[in-house]
């Protein structure tokens, strides 16, 4: 029996992800220095790892509403309100998902229909087109530049937008740049939404993770633009929590309880020992959150200062924990450097066209490692670079 011509059209021409492909090599050797999966270093802090203990020991091990433990949705409301001002009501516009990548793919799936158009900006976190092929929806990728320091501009946006435009959706802070976008440019994309009746995705996962008194500003906050946004933010980043697997998704009633018919086919609820755990993340983690955030400030100084030390030009980003240095000088293509990187350096970066066409001359490295071993991939880089310019 051949099973392949029995596997569905839009799955099978899915290309798998760049970062897992890589990274099967990188499992296959031994004493590698990885600058490559965006997951913190950090331990989750121990009074949200008790909480999930806890719930489980008092045999808190059924089933939640759809939605999601009504006091978890409480504690996102507050905390959407104070750190993004914006309200949402927890009875009927909140809903708490398995991560924020459930939250995509059920707002896609919500919105979609065959054919519709979703614009995203592009070097973007590699599920983003992928979730909207599965949506059975078409894929526009937004160029962003060096240049621009990677923001998504209102003019290369106005350039894509089309009658068949439903859908924008953004990630910024950046995955896998670092970018961040000011009000001013937030401002003239949201002008365009309305214009255009475009519903907009915010995926804000990295938002916490923000530098040298930057102020993460909210898409969802501005005039005009509540109506039309969901809101996507979760735990995993921030609260150093990617294995529990919580997100959540904030938007009008209508869109939630869209998302919630599918989501309760398919999920039902996210898990009740992990939703425990994000209520003690929201009502006592700010100083972990703290701690960790200063950590990853001081390692992104290093890192970018190590880069352009060493001939790799790297706008220092005011957000998430990566660096997409331009590696161009070194005529290699984003490939080519990455593996020979890997194989006579043993450091692990990715190459940025994992992210999109436009990342090629690039490639990515997380600061979310220890310092120590940032300062040997550097040292290790340095040599790799004077190596290859002989």
């Amino acid at each position: 029996m051949t099973l392949s011509k029995h596997i569905a059209n839009h799955v099978r021409e899915i290309p798998r992800s760049g970062i897992r492909d890589f990274f099967e090599i990188v499992q296959t050797m031994a004493d590698v220095i990885s600058l490559g999966i965006g997951e913190p270093d950090f331990h989750t802090p121990w009074r949200i790892r008790e909480a999930a203990i806890y719930g489980l020991e008092r045999g808190h091990t059924g089933y939640t509403s759809n939605l999601g433990l009504p006091k978890l949705r409480e504690r996102i409301a507050q905390y959407v309100q104070k750190h993004f001002h914006v309200s949402y009501d927890p009875a009927t516009e909140i809903i708490v998902t398995v991560g924020v990548s459930e939250a995509i793919d059920l707002a896609l799936r919500a919105l979609l229909n065959p054919g519709d158009e979703v614009l995203y900006h592009e070097p973007c976190y590699v599920s983003y087109s992928p979730s909207v092929v599965l949506a059975h929806g078409v894929p526009v990728a937004v160029p962003t530049f060096a240049k621009d320091n990677f923001r998504m501009t209102s003019e290369e946006l106005a350039k894509l937008i089309t009658p068949r435009s439903k859908v924008l959706m953004m990630n910024f802070p950046c995955n896998p740049t670092g970018a961040t976008q000011t009000r001013e440019e937030l401002e003239k994309i949201a002008a365009l939404c309305v214009k255009h009746d475009l519903v907009v995705l915010t995926d804000e996962i990295y938002s916490e993770l923000t530098y040298d008194g930057a102020q993460h500003v909210s898409i969802a906050s501005l005039p005009g633009m509540r109506e039309r946004t969901v809101f996507l933010h979760g735990f995993s980043k921030a609260f150093a929590m990617t294995g529990f697997r919580v997100g959540y998704a904030c938007a009008p009633p209508a869109l939630t309880e869209a998302m919630m018919k599918v989501h309760q086919y398919a999920i039902l609820c996210a898990n009740t020992m992990a939703q425990d755990a994000a209520i003690e993340a929201l009502e006592s983690g700010d100083g972990d959150v703290a701690m960790m955030r200063k950590e990853y400030e001081a390692r992104r100084n290093f890192i970018v200062r190590s880069l352009n030390d060493i001939g790799l030009p790297c706008f220092k980003p005011l957000g998430a924990f990566y660096v997409f240095p331009d590696i161009r000088s070194t005529g290699l293509t984003s490939k080519e450097f990455s593996l020979r990187l890997l194989q006579e350096k043993k450091v692990a970066c990715v190459p940025g066209p994992a992210f999109g066409v436009s990342g090629e001359g690039h490639v990515r490295c997380s600061y979310a490692t220890s310092m120590e071993k940032i300062k040997i991939a550097m040292e290790r880089m340095a040599e790799f670079i004077a190596e290859v310019r002989k």
